[in-house]
């Protein structure tokens, strides 16, 4: 049976109540990530810069947990408004351009103001 392995990830502006990434077997469950610059921390301009540096973000600890983009099974996208929606799309297409997760959006309350994008993936390490 295997068992919960908790995934760390050196990159700036941690949150320290919670896990970059658990992997469970051959699944890599990432934690929502917002859109702060993964090495410098900086909080991006607008959505479409903190949807990058969010994407980013996940790209690294994919990686720490030895997966990739390219294994991204289902996105769940948190939005602090609606009609950031097309601008949002259009920097998550650059990355999901073909062989797309499935993927839920919803429009919410995010823990800081500033915040404009927080995203959660679940991926898996091919055998």
């Amino acid at each position: 049976m295997p068992k919960k392995e908790v995934i760390n990830v050196d990159m700036a502006s941690p949150n320290p109540r919670l896990s970059p990434a658990t992997r469970f077997g051959n699944l890599v469950f990432v934690a929502g990530q917002t859109g702060t610059h993964p090495v410098t921390g900086k909080l991006g301009i607008g959505v479409r810069e903190q949807t990058r540096y969010t994407i980013e973000r996940i790209k690294m600890v994919l990686e720490a947990a030895g997966t990739s983009l390219d294994n991204v099974l289902t996105v769940t996208t948190y939005l602090t408004k609606r009609e950031d929606l097309d601008e949002y799309n259009d920097e998550y297409g650059k990355y999901f351009s073909a062989n797309k997760p499935a993927r839920a959006t919803m429009e919410v309350m995010l823990n800081r103001p500033e915040l404009l994008v927080e995203i959660v993936v679940t991926a898996c390490i091919p055998d």
